[in-house]
C-alpha cells in the first residue's frame, strides 16, 4: 500500500497537469494570462517529476510513456495558440507541391496566387488587419507571417513541410502539421526512454514527456524545432560507438534548423584525435550540404531566404536591440556584448571538447547549448526544445529555467518590460549556478574498466589500493 501511493500521488499530478494544459490551449488567454496559465502547468510538472523519483523502477516507464501521450494530445485540442509559424510551413510545402522552389518566392508574390486558398489567404471581405492576420499590398490579407520576405527554413525542414502536404488531405489544414509534430514528439520521448534505460535512469525522460513547452510550442504550434530535436538526441546517443552515423545526424539536425550547430562540441567531447573528431565533423558537414543540394539547383535565387534579415530584425548583429544580451549588457557596454559572446562561446565549446566525455556527449552539448541561451537570451520560447531535450538526457533539471525565461519573453515580454525578462533569464542563470554548486558537493560516479556499475571516487581508492 505505502509502495503505491507515490504511484498514485504522481498519476494524480500528471492527470491534473493535463487539465491544466487542456483548458489552457481551449481557452482565450494571451500575453500575461497565457503566461499565468503556462506557469501554473510548469508548476505541476515539476512537482510531477519530483513525485516519479518514488515510484517502483517497474511503474516508471509505462507511467512515462503514458503520461507523454496525455500531455502530448493536449496539443491537438485547439488551433494555433501563440504562433503563426506553422502557417508559413503549409505554405512552403505547397508551394514545393507545385514542383517550386520555396526560397524564390515570398507568399505575397502575385506570380503564386492560384496557390492561394481561403484558409491561408481570407477574403478581403473577412481581412480585419491586426492579431494574427498580415496586410497584403493588393488589399487583403494571409495569416503568414512576414509575407514579403522568402522563407528562412533550412531544407531538411522543407523537406518535413512537403512530406506533411503531400500525405495530407486538402482540408485539414493546421491539424496535418500538428499531428505529425506529436508523432515526432513521441518518438523523442520513446529515445529517450530507449537510451535512459541502458545508460541512465529512465525517469529522467518525464523532462521532456511531461514538459508543457513540448505540447504548447512542439505541438500546437508544430514548430518545425522538435525534427531537429529528433535527429539531435538520435545523434547523440549513438556518437561514442557510432560516429560516423551521428555525424550525419548532426548534420541533419543542423538542416532542419540551423541551432544544433552549437551541439558540435558536445557531440566531439573527448574525441582528441583528428581521426575520431573528423569522423564526426565530415559527415555532419556533408550531411548538411548534400540536404541544400537539390535545392540550390532547384532555386534561381539564394537558399539563404531571410536568414540575414531575421538575424538583423532580432537584433543579433548589435547589441541593444531586440532584447538580445540582455545579461551581458548588466556588466558590459552594449558594443561589447557580441564579442564577448564569441569569446565565451569559443571557451565553452573547447572546453566541452577538451574535458567532456564521449559517452555522455549530451553533457557537453548541454553546457554549449545553455551558455548560448543565456549569453543571447532569446525572445522565441521554442528555440528551447532543444534545451528540454538535452536535459532529459542528462537529468540536470536546473537548466529548465532558461526554457521558462524563454516562455516569459515570448508570451509576456512586451507587456512586462525588458527588465522582468531580463530577471527571469537572470533567475535562470542563478538557478543553473546552484546547481552546479549544489553537485560538486556530490561525489563524481566513475566506472571501473570491468564494466561494473557507477562508484564514487573515495569507493574507486579503496579498490584500487585494498588495505594491508
Amino acid at each position: 500500500m505505502l509502495r503505491a501511493r507515490p504511484l498514485v500521488v504522481t498519476a494524480l499530478l500528471l492527470a491534473a497537469l493535463t487539465a491544466a494544459l487542456a483548458v489552457l490551449l481551449r481557452s482565450d488567454a494571451r500575453g500575461v494570462s497565457f503566461l499565468t496559465g503556462d506557469a501554473a502547468c510548469w508548476a505541476l510538472f515539476v512537482a510531477g517529476v519530483v513525485a516519479l523519483r518514488a515510484v517502483p523502477a517497474r511503474a516508471v516507464v509505462p507511467l512515462v510513456l503514458a503520461g507523454a501521450v496525455a500531455v502530448t494530445a493536449t496539443g491537438l485540442l485547439a488551433a494555433p495558440r501563440t504562433s503563426t509559424d506553422s502557417y508559413r510551413y503549409a505554405w512552403d510545402g505547397r508551394v514545393q507541391a507545385a514542383g517550386l522552389s520555396p526560397y524564390d518566392h515570398a507568399p505575397a508574390d502575385r506570380a503564386l496566387v492560384p496557390l492561394r486558398d481561403a484558409w491561408l489567404f481570407p477574403d478581403r471581405a473577412d481581412c480585419v488587419h491586426g492579431g494574427d492576420l498580415a496586410p497584403l499590398a493588393d488589399g487583403g490579407c494571409t495569416r503568414i507571417n512576414r509575407p514579403a520576405v522568402h522563407t528562412i527554413y533550412p531544407p531538411v525542414a522543407e523537406g518535413w513541410f512537403l512530406l506533411v502536404d503531400v500525405l495530407s488531405p486538402s482540408d485539414v489544414r493546421h491539424k496535418a502539421l500538428q499531428t505529425g509534430a506529436a508523432v515526432l514528439s513521441l518518438a523523442v520521448t520513446g529515445l529517450l526512454v530507449a537510451v535512459l534505460r541502458r545508460r541512465g535512469d529512465p525517469r529522467q525522460a518525464a523532462l521532456w514527456a511531461w514538459c508543457p513547452a513540448v505540447p504548447v510550442e512542439a505541438v500546437n504550434n508544430a514548430h518545425v524545432d522538435v525534427l531537429a530535436v529528433l535527429f539531435a538526441v538520435a545523434a547523440l546517443s549513438v556518437v561514442a560507438r557510432r560516429r560516423v552515423t551521428a555525424g550525419v545526424l548532426l548534420g541533419l539536425a543542423i538542416a532542419a534548423k540551423l541551432l544544433p550547430a552549437v551541439l558540435l562540441p558536445g557531440a566531439v567531447s573527448g574525441l582528441r584525435r583528428p581521426r575520431t573528431f573528423l569522423a564526426v565533423v565530415v559527415p555532419a558537414v556533408t550531411a548538411v550540404g548534400v540536404a541544400y543540394l537539390p535545392y540550390v539547383l532547384l532555386s534561381d535565387g539564394s537558399v539563404l531566404g531571410y536568414l540575414g534579415g531575421y538575424a538583423q530584425e532580432e537584433g543579433y548583429d548589435r547589441a541593444g536591440a531586440g532584447g538580445r544580451y540582455a545579461l551581458l549588457r548588466l556588466v558590459l557596454p552594449d558594443t561589447w556584448a557580441p564579442p564577448a559572446v564569441l569569446l565565451v562561446m569559443t571557451a565553452v565549446a573547447l572546453t566541452a571538447w577538451w574535458r567532456g566525455d564521449p559517452e555522455r556527449s549530451w553533457r557537453g552539448a548541454l553546457l554549449t547549448t545553455g551558455t548560448a541561451f543565456l549569453l543571447l537570451t532569446p525572445g522565441y520560447s521554442w528555440y528551447a526544445l532543444l534545451l528540454v531535450a538535452l536535459v532529459a538526457l542528462d537529468g540536470r533539471g536546473e537548466w529548465l529555467g532558461i526554457a521558462f525565461a524563454g516562455a516569459v519573453a515570448y508570451l509576456a515580454g512586451p507587456a512586462i518590460g525588458a527588465g522582468w525578462v531580463t530577471g527571469a533569464y537572470g533567475a535562470a542563470a542563478l538557478l543553473v549556478a546552484a546547481g552546479w554548486w549544489a553537485r560538486r558537493k556530490v561525489p563524481t560516479p566513475v566506472r571501473l574498466r570491468s564494466g561494473a556499475g557507477p562508484v564514487s571516487r573515495r569507493q574507486r581508492c579503496s579498490v584500487s589500493r585494498p588495505g594491508r
